[in-house]
């Protein structure tokens, strides 16, 4: 009898060491992933000062606008955290869609090369952050449910386990996403 009581204890804590070992992975897959999301947002805040400069030689005089996207720029890179850098991502994307738009104002800097290059490095910059925010949400929600299933859920919260925020898409990011393309002939 002491065996089998004995052996249900080693097995139930083998148990709660799976568990605890599988939070651990999951955790630190989460911060691998905001990682990856970091080194993408990164290169594009590294971008903005070249496309501000390239515009700035077209269009000077659209002071305003280049200041909006210098000043989210820099919230962007002040920002910590997921939750922080959606809110300031978003506006810088504002901030860029209103740069774009000023280009269409200025033919000569629409079909300048550095400009073009520019953008197109900025449209692929933007397609490498929506996989790793993909990523990263993906791990979030994995590590996030672990955190609330049994038997976690006992110890997770005393262990210092918490539950990360999602890398939020900002709500001008969402309109434009959820708006339907207009086509005109």
């Amino acid at each position: 009898m002491e065996w089998v009581v004995l052996g249900v204890v080693v097995l139930v804590i083998l148990y709660l060491v799976m568990a605890y070992n599988r939070l651990v992975a999951l955790r630190q897959t989460t911060h691998q992933a905001w990682a990856d999301v970091d080194v993408q947002l990164k290169q594009r805040h590294d971008l903005v000062p070249n496309l501000v400069e390239t515009v700035k030689g077209y269009a000077g005089h659209e002071r305003q606008t280049l200041e909006q996207v210098v000043a989210a720029r820099n919230a962007a890179v002040a920002a910590n955290g997921p939750a922080e850098a959606g809110a300031a991502e978003a506006a810088l994307s504002g901030a860029l869609g209103r740069i774009f738009a000023l280009a269409e104002s200025y033919p000569d800097l629409k079909a300048a090369t550095n400009f073009l290059e520019l953008q197109r490095d900025l449209s692929d910059l933007e397609n490498k952050i929506a996989a790793a925010r993909r990523f990263f949400n993906n791990a979030v929600s994995e590590f996030n449910a672990a955190i609330e299933q049994v038997p976690a859920v006992f110890f997770a919260g005393a262990l210092g386990f918490r539950a990360r925020p999602f890398f939020e898409v900002g709500a001008e990011e969402r309109k434009a996403v959820e708006a339907a393309p207009k086509v005109s002939f």
